[in-house]
């Protein structure tokens, strides 16, 4: 069974910046992707980021050019550095990861408030 913990939520003004970090943890797994979910209060989850093994990257369209992810797969972490940030992203942030045989793993969520 693998493990995510998230780490990096919080209370940031408009305009700031947060980073928030991942880690799986476990024994018998090798992670092919991973990634981000979202879920605004009565909104629907959204797919924020995913990063593959080999570095394919993909953003949902409301944070591109805002929003930054990254992968140490030696270490099976994966980070999202978030900028520019806005009250919209205001959100349970959830890592997530996928095997090889396309088994996902979900990290218990992290809050992130963006307000004034």
């Amino acid at each position: 069974q693998v493990q995510l913990v998230e780490s990096g939520g919080g209370l940031v003004q408009p305009g700031g910046s947060l980073r928030l970090s991942c880690a799986a943890s476990g024994s018998g797994f090798s992670i092919y992707a991973m990634g981000w979910y979202r879920q605004a209060p009565g909104k629907q989850r959204e797919l924020v980021a995913t990063i593959t093994r080999g570095g394919g990257i993909s953003y949902a369209n409301s944070v591109k050019g805002r929003f930054t992810i990254s992968r140490d797969n030696a270490k099976n972490t994966v980070a999202l550095q978030m900028n520019s940030l806005k009250p919209e992203d205001t959100a349970v942030y959830w890592c997530n990861a996928v095997n090889y045989n396309d088994y996902q793993y979900w990290g218990q969520g992290t809050q992130v408030t963006v307000s004034s």
